[in-house]
Order: structure tokens, then C-alpha cells, then sequence
């Protein structure tokens, strides 16, 4: 089967783009959006809200453990402090 070409159509060659190459002018309107004052709260509300949705829940049981370690003075020696430091500095530079 042979199929011949109906009119003339320009190929598409790469870099060259569909569509109209020069922008219509004369018309300089822009569009804007003006949100109220009300809509402005509700989207910072929103916004905190899922900000306290993402924040995971406090253990106050593991908070409460690590406070009384924190005041064991057996519990900060060489080796609790170099740990500490290495994370530190690995949060720092990685």
C-alpha cells in the first residue's frame, strides 16, 4: 500500500519549534489575582496545620529517660563526648 501526501506539509526539524515564532502584540493586559485578607489567614492556617500533622509525636517517657541520663554524672565520659562530636560534624558537612 502507498500513501501519497495530501498538500503540502512541512516536516518538523529538530530545534525548530511548533507554533507561532513571533509573539502577538498590542494587547499589554496582564492578569492578577487579589486574595482577601480572610483567604490569606485561612492559607496560613492550612499551612500550619499540616505543618503540626507532619511533626512527629513527642515520647515524653523517651524525654524523661534522657534527661536523667543527661544528669547521671557516670553517663558523659571521653566516649559519649567524641560520639557526639562526630555526629555533629558529620550533620555539619554532609
Amino acid at each position: 500500500m502507498t500513501v501519497n501526501r495530501i498538500g503540502h506539509v512541512e516536516p518538523i526539524l529538530p530545534g525548530k519549534r511548533a507554533g507561532r515564532s513571533e509573539q502577538v502584540g498590542g494587547n499589554e493586559k496582564t492578569d492578577t489575582i487579589n486574595l482577601s485578607v480572610e483567604a490569606r489567614e485561612q492559607a496560613e492556617r492550612y499551612q500550619v496545620l499540616e505543618l503540626i500533622k507532619s511533626t512527629p509525636e513527642l515520647d515524653e517517657a523517651r524525654i524523661v529517660e534522657l534527661r536523667q541520663r543527661i544528669e547521671d554524672p557516670s553517663y558523659i565520659n571521653d566516649r559519649i563526648v567524641n560520639a557526639t562530636a562526630d555526629r555533629i560534624i558529620n550533620a555539619w558537612f554532609a
